[in-house]
This record gives C-alpha cells, structure tokens and sequence, in this order.
C-alpha cells in the first residue's frame, strides 16, 4: 500500500502520563467514540508510544475495541528496549501485556538516549493522518508532539475538553 494512503488509515495517540482518576472514566468513553468514528471513516492502523497514562489508556481501549472491529491494528511504536526501566512491577506488568496482544511493535532505538522519546514520537506522527491526544499543558513531550503533529498537517482532537 502507498504510505500516503496507509498515512490516511493511521492515528497515532500522545498524552500526558499522568491522568486524574475522576478523569479516567470520561476521558475512555471519548476515546472509544473517538476510535468508533474513526475506524467507521476507514482508520484501521493505531499507534501509541507505550507510555504510562494516557497511551496506555489509549492502547487498552483499541485492543477492547479490536474484538468487534475487524481490521482494527494496535501499533506499538516503542522508543528504546528499555523503556521500563524504573517503573512499577505493577505497570511493567500492563506495558507487557499490552505489547503482547499489540499487532506490531516498533523500536526507534535499541537503547536509551536523550532524543528518543522525541524520536518516538516524530515517527508516530509522521506515519499518521490524524493525532488523538490528552493535552492539558502547554509544556512537555505532549505539547512538543501535538505542535508536531499541527505543523505536519494532522488533524488534532484533545480528549482532554
């Protein structure tokens, strides 16, 4: 398949990793809608970046949703090997089980190095049509990549508001 047709079937996910519990609730049910127009306007391909939060969030609601949507891919785009490192043995174990049921995992290094996060999500954008984020800050990675993402002409929707 050409990449600007494949570009068009992709959304990429980036949000920030921590995400108030009275939030979590409204922010999925957005999300599934989100995922359901989306999927229903011939978006297949989903990526997300791996992180705690917000792409986890996103990662287990496409991998909920992919049951009844055939077609439906989650692509992990991982920025090292080691990305877990000093992370909780509860969230070591989610990250795992959801890189287990992931259609496709992609890492953008092998090991970590300053840039990689931002090398991650780079190649999250530039292999999608359309971006889906929680912003709630106009500082960080996230806002980094949603600028990204605006200034490479993807259509942005904040689950956030």
């Amino acid at each position: 398949m050409e990449p600007a047709k494949k570009r068009a079937q992709t959304c990429c996910f980036t949000g920030h990793r921590q995400i108030p519990q009275e939030e979590r609730k409204r922010i999925v049910d957005k999300l599934e809608g989100i995922i359901i127009s989306l999927y229903q306007r011939g978006v297949c391909y989903y990526g997300a970046g791996g992180a705690l939060g917000f792409d986890a969030l996103a990662a287990r609601t496409v991998l909920r949703l992919r049951e009844s949507c055939p077609g439906m891919k989650l692509i992990l785009v991982l920025p090292c090997l080691t990305q877990t490192r000093g992370w909780r043995p509860e969230d070591v174990a989610e990250y795992e089980h959801i890189k287990a049921q992931a259609d496709k995992v992609v890492y953008t290094a092998q090991q970590y190095t300053p840039g990689c996060m931002h090398k991650r999500n780079r190649h999250l954008v530039d292999h999608s049509g359309v971006c889906v984020c929680y912003l709630t800050r106009e500082k960080g990675g996230t806002a980094y990549t949603v600028n990204y993402a605006k200034k490479q002409g993807l259509n942005v929707v904040n689950t956030a508001f």
